[in-house]
Formats: C-alpha cells, sequence, structure tokens
C-alpha cells in the first residue's frame, strides 16, 4: 500500500473505482486532524457515494483519533470539528459533525454546540450532542437551555439532563405519557 498521506487521500476518495474508494475511506484515520476539513468539502459537494466516503473517512479519523493514548490527536480532531459547524456548511454535514464531535470531544466544545441550540435545524443534533459531551460544563448547557426555552421544547431538554444523572421537577417525562387512548388502568386503582 501507498504512503498514507493528505495528497493520497484525497485522490483517492473520490476515485470513480469503488475499491480505491473504499480502500482511501478505511485508511483515513492516520492521515489525522488535517483530512478533516478537505473530506468536509467533498462530502458537501460531490456525488452521492464519493460524499458518502468521504463523510465515513472523518468518522474513521474520529475513530482513529479517539484510541487510548492519542489524547493530543483526538484534541486536533476535536478543534477541527468545531471549525466545520459553521453556518458556511450544509445542515446535513453540520449534523454528521456534531455527531462525530460528542464521539471526540471534551469540554472546550460545549460553547460551540450550545449555541446551535438556537438554530432550528440543529437544535436537536445540538441537545443531543450536548447530553453525551462530558463534563459539567455540558450539564450547565442544558440547564440554561431548559429554563430559555419554549415550553414545547422543555420535555426534549429535561430528558437530556435526566440522561446525565439531574433531577428535573415541573417537566412531565414524555416517556411517561399515554401516546394513544386505552382501556388498561394502572395497578391499585
Amino acid at each position: 500500500m501507498e504512503e498514507l498521506t493528505l495528497d493520497w487521500l484525497m485522490e483517492k476518495i473520490q476515485s470513480s473505482d469503488h475499491a480505491e474508494r473504499a480502500n482511501a475511506r478505511d485508511h483515513a484515520g492516520p492521515v489525522g486532524a488535517q483530512a478533516l476539513a478537505p473530506l468536509a468539502q467533498v462530502a458537501a459537494t460531490e456525488e452521492l457515494e464519493i460524499a458518502r466516503a468521504a463523510n465515513r473517512a472523518m468518522q474513521n479519523v474520529v475513530y482513529y483519533a479517539g484510541r487510548p493514548g492519542a489524547e493530543d490527536e483526538a484534541k486536533a480532531v476535536s478543534l477541527e470539528l468545531l471549525k466545520l459547524l459553521g453556518d458556511d456548511q450544509p445542515v446535513q454535514l453540520r449534523r454528521d459533525v456534531l455527531w462525530m464531535t460528542w464521539q471526540i470531544a471534551d469540554s472546550e466544545a460545549v460553547g460551540p454546540v450550545a449555541e446551535l441550540l438556537a438554530d432550528s435545524d440543529l437544535h436537536e443534533d445540538a441537545r443531543m450532542a450536548l447530553e453525551r459531551l462530558p463534563g459539567e460544563e455540558a450539564t450547565a448547557a442544558l440547564q440554561a437551555a431548559l429554563a430559555a426555552a419554549a415550553e414545547e421544547e422543555k420535555p426534549a431538554i429535561a430528558y437530556s439532563l435526566r440522561v446525565r444523572g439531574v433531577e428535573v421537577s415541573g417537566v412531565p417525562d414524555l416517556r411517561l405519557k399515554p401516546v394513544k387512548e386505552t382501556s388498561v388502568q394502572p395497578v391499585g386503582r
């Protein structure tokens, strides 16, 4: 196999040959953080199969950098992912990047992710990323979001807080609300 370089990755990921694309996708991890912005460009602009391969290559970079003992690589990848959350990127790519972010980022990601709670297209993805990001900062961001949320948004944010082990009163747990009429009576009535 050829040397894993950014140039090699970008050439092969855009190949019309499925096997070359798959090989590039599967070996993208060691290329590292430097590959994320170029891969994102391909994922956002190329035809479907090439875009999918680029997106999956990005995910493989995240997985590789998240391995034990690679904290510096994880930090570099996390910072590059945060740069891809800007509104100059397509919504679907930003959604995918949010999911990649919670898999590798630390508390430094909380601020940029929390800002996306105000974006109607990304609100739910940002909430779920905050639910999974480590640290008290993410909990605090969700608590602030709950305090400022419209009534219809509160149950989902409260759910995320409950997942993080926070007691939330005054907001019903929608999992306990019946979704259809039933003749079944609760036990003890």
